[in-house]
């Protein structure tokens, strides 16, 4: 029996209807809070609100008594925030009410004044839609906004003005410190890569290396070490670098120990800056793996609309040299690492890596192994390893500057005192 032309029509608006339905309901529905994350800086504190889908997000602060409210459209909260993890914080507490069916308000005590800063992170490879919330101390630095990292394989010109390096004082005698910055790679929100089973964290056995290094380099008379980050937390690329100016840095030092396709692959590698191409395919993802970092670890802000292309201009006139000593220290290094410990590369590679686009820094990446390898990630978690990783590392470094010492430091005076006496005779 054949349907009437009317039923049919009717019937065709009722299925229109339901589809309708099940659209608004898809658009309108709220996006679970799945989880908050808490990471303490030496002068801030992000807040991570894991989702289950985009929000919206109002951030703004109260007083009499010192408050931080968040209100985040589109939001329901699925599970318990869990308070204990604010310790340590000048948060000393926490309430949350669901103000409607899809508005959600967190309300945060603090003991201090923080200056709050909010942005939304879209879903990688690693983690899904994220809610940022950095509340800044009094006296943090919030003079430059870092710009987020661009998607790997987009071309990338540096944005950022050169600022002066700090000038860093001279001791009593009038012979300074030679500065090395170390840079432990990731951190915070970033684990980086992970060994096979989630038991070992990159950004873990970098801040070893790395604390290590500093003991090491601080043990020799004429050097000073310092640290870009000293805990678990994230800081961005760009901010890595911007700290070693900050501290006056004379070398740039990133450590980190990377996980590969191959799970094969191991050895030591050191890297340099490259404009023009990565020098093998593993520096080429390799870079491309660390320029990511800051997806993943969150920046907010965006790339600001400067003329990249002057800027290129002058970073190739800044950077010959700097590059050049890059390449000289890096090769120093691996020399020395080399004589005890397997190399993935003899000679020095080079890539695009953002944490290295330090004009005015030699500035090297090293790969102290790869996580990725079993045997490999047991020797990288072995404190005996790391020693012998930093006593190389160091050896390296000090090489390289005994050779050519920055002006006005102890090891310049000492060269030129040697110079002297031969000289002189009076040797």
């Amino acid at each position: 029996m054949q349907m009437g032309w009317g039923k049919r029509v009717r019937l065709g608006w009722a299925a229109l209807g339901v589809m309708l339905c099940c659209l608004a309901s898809q658009v309108w529905a709220a996006s679970d809070v799945k989880d908050m994350r808490v990471w303490r800086a030496p002068d801030n504190t992000r807040l991570v609100f894991d989702l289950s889908g985009p929000v919206k997000a109002n951030v703004f602060t109260l007083t009499s008594p010192n408050r931080i409210v968040i209100d985040v459209s589109g939001a329901k909260l699925a599970t318990k925030l869990n308070e204990a993890r604010l310790k340590g914080t000048p948060i000393t507490g926490l309430r949350s009410a669901q103000r409607s069916a899809d508005e959600l308000r967190v309300v945060l005590d603090v003991s201090q004044q923080v200056t709050p800063k909010s942005f939304t992170l879209a879903p990688n490879q690693q983690y899904g839609n994220r809610l940022v919330v950095d509340l800044f101390d009094q006296g943090a630095d919030l003079s430059s906004d870092i710009p987020a990292t661009p998607t790997p394989g987009k071309p990338s010109a540096p944005v950022t003005p050169v600022q002066p390096k700090m000038t860093v004082p001279v001791g009593p005698s009038g012979k300074r410190d030679i500065i090395v910055v170390i840079d432990p790679g990731h951190g915070g929100e970033d684990p980086g890569a992970i060994a096979k089973g989630g038991g070992l964290y990159e950004k873990n056995i970098t801040l070893a290396i790395g604390r290590k290094l500093q003991a090491q380099i601080n043990s020799m008379k004429g050097f000073k070490a310092e640290l870009t980050r000293t805990g678990d937390y994230y800081i961005p690329l760009r901010k890595r670098t911007e700290i070693a100016r900050k501290k006056g840095a004379d070398l740039f030092v990133s450590i980190h120990a990377d996980a590969a396709p191959n799970r094969t692959a191991s050895g030591v590698s050191v890297f340099a800056l490259s404009q023009r191409g990565a020098t093998s395919e593993t520096a080429r993802w390799l870079a491309d793996t660390e320029n990511s970092s800051d997806l993943i670890g969150g920046v907010g802000s965006a790339l600001d609309n400067k003329d990249q292309m002057l800027a290129g201009v002058l970073l190739d006139l800044s950077m010959t040299s700097t590059m050049s000593s890059s390449l000289d220290v890096g090769q120093k290094v691996l020399t020395n690492v080399g004589q005890q410990t397997k190399l993935l590369h003899n000679r020095v590679e080079q890539a695009a890596f953002v944490v290295l686009k330090s004009p005015d820094i030699p500035s090297i990446l090293i790969e102290t192994g790869f996580i990725s390898n079993p045997n490999e990630s047991i020797k990288l978690a072995s404190a005996a390893h790391q020693e012998l990783l930093a006593r190389q590392i160091r050896s390296g470094i000090s090489t390289y500057f005994q050779k050519s010492p920055p002006p006005g430091t102890y090891l310049a005076w000492l060269r030129d005192q040697k110079a002297q006496q031969v000289a002189t005779g009076s040797r």
